[in-house]
């Protein structure tokens, strides 16, 4: 079951609610009472490392930020 976002319209709070799909953009209850209304935002999620780590490895598809996908340590694997 996916993990929702939803965002407060009056004061910017964000809750995260695990529903089914079907369920997504039903209406979320205010859980403090205080008849805010909640929309469902787009949820993103990012790899660490910083804009220059991609500089430097923009010429290869295989990307270190701290560590390989394989565990090893940067370049461990052979491919960055």
């Amino acid at each position: 079951m996916p993990i929702y976002e939803y965002v407060a319209v009056e004061d910017g709070t964000v809750l995260e609610l695990l529903r089914p799909m079907k369920d997504a953009d039903l209406k979320v209850e205010d859980p403090e009472h205080k008849g805010r209304k909640f929309v469902r935002r787009l949820s993103t999620f990012g790899l660490g490392g910083t804009s220059a780590d991609a500089t430097a490895t923009s010429h290869s598809t295989h990307v270190h930020s701290g560590g390989c996908g394989c565990g090893k340590p940067n370049g461990g694997c052979g491919r960055g």
